[in-house]
């Protein structure tokens, strides 16, 4: 309880921490923000740890003169690339392995599902899940395991990055710094982790609306004469 404690104070403050950090491990921290990024995307267990927010807030910082703007973009990059290809690794590794075997929850049925839906919609699923907290730390696992191309995974994954990096350490960059912003960081930073989560939400509803629907149409099949 404590950890996840600590760990909304450090998203509600992150401009205050990262100050902190800057003052504390100098030019160290790319490679801290690097791996907070990384593990982010790259380890399906680290959904939790500040992806926007943290792109954001460093953008913000960056503005100040305490990063260098383009180091910090490359650096960010480079790492959510590279956490998306781990994670996608260990997907087809371990999907492969796990549907293998006989089991009541993990059919060879739901692997072949998975493989057609990435081979029709794999891509635009990277680079959307890029915005999506949480979404975004399985969208590559999942493409693993379906077996998704390669290539295909990696070009998407790549444009991906960069325009989730870019967006949210710009918007930090020009607009992280204004009196508004800086007297409002955690309200904005909740709008930042509340917007982001809205397409999956509405997502979600969606297929329940589906769902429900398909069941109210078969239940109408079963009792006509």
């Amino acid at each position: 309880m404590e950890l996840f404690t600590t760990l909304f104070d450090f998203i509600l403050h992150i401009d205050k921490h990262l100050v902190e950090m800057v003052a504390t491990y100098g030019s160290w921290i790319y490679a801290i923000l690097f791996t907070i990024i990384f593990l982010e995307t790259g380890v399906v267990v680290a959904p939790f740890l500040p992806g926007d927010s943290l792109i954001f807030a460093a953008g913000a910082l960056a503005a100040t003169g305490a990063l260098d703007l383009e180091l910090l973009l490359v650096c960010l990059t480079t790492a959510a690339i590279v956490g998306d290809s781990v994670n996608y690794s260990i997907g087809r590794r371990v999907g492969s392995q796990v549907f293998a075997k006989k089991s009541r929850w993990f059919k060879q049925e739901h692997l072949v599902r998975t493989q057609k839906f990435y081979e029709k919609h794999g891509g635009k699923t990277i680079v959307m899940a890029r915005f999506l907290p949480f979404i975004r730390t399985f969208a590559p696992f999942v493409a693993g395991v379906g077996h998704m191309n390669y290539l295909r995974f990696w070009i998407y994954n790549a444009s991906g990055a960069v325009i989730w990096v870019a967006g949210f350490g710009l918007l930090g960059y020009y607009f992280g710094t204004r009196p508004f912003v800086q007297e409002n960081f955690g309200l904005v930073i909740v709008a930042i982790i509340v917007l982001s989560a809205v397409p999956a939400g509405v997502e979600v509803i969606r297929a329940w609306l589906r769902h429900r629907s398909q069941k109210a149409q078969r239940a109408e099949h079963v009792d006509r004469p």
